[in-house]
């Protein structure tokens, strides 16, 4: 059920229909404490509709890949009663930008080099042997080093 549009509170369904989500999905993101409900009189749940955007900033994110512990540490600076700002959100979107950087440099690297070594350390590809002499990448960490880390943007 649509809620009317002067509706000043949603119900859990109305709000996960609205913001085109599960309502698990709002139940894990009150769990989070991403958003926030009030309880009726009779112990149901009910959503300030800036829940919407905080929800739309949410979604955003994550799609970007920024991990929930940021989005909620970005969340936390906000007023609970008001609905995010497009000053908000020019501000939190500043904050990610370096890590959105950072992961669009991996996924360039990565995309170029998905071919080659990977740097795992395993020198069973006859290329390893070339581009990773003696293992020398698992000196400075372990797993993929050429392609999870800033060294690689510096190796070649």
């Amino acid at each position: 059920m649509k809620p009317p549009p002067d509706a000043t509170e949603l119900t859990a369904g109305q709000l996960a229909a609205r913001a085109g989500v599960a309502v698990s999905v709002v139940h894990f993101y009150e769990a989070k404490g991403l958003i926030h409900s009030r309880r009726t009189s009779g112990n149901q749940r009910r959503y300030a509709r800036e829940s919407l955007r905080r929800l739309a900033v949410i979604r955003v994110a994550q799609r970007v890949g920024i991990p929930l512990r940021m989005v909620a540490d970005a969340l936390a600076t906000l007023p609970d009663s008001r609905t995010p700002t497009r000053e908000d959100w020019a501000r939190l979107a500043a904050g990610w930008r370096a890590q959105l950087d950072a992961r669009i440099d991996q996924l360039t690297r990565l995309r170029d080099r998905l071919t080659d070594c990977i740097g795992c350390g395993c020198l069973s590809v006859d290329r390893c042997a070339l581009r990773n002499p003696d293992d020398r990448l698992g000196d400075i960490g372990t797993g993929p080093r050429r392609l999870l880390s800033r060294y690689a943007a510096n190796d070649q």
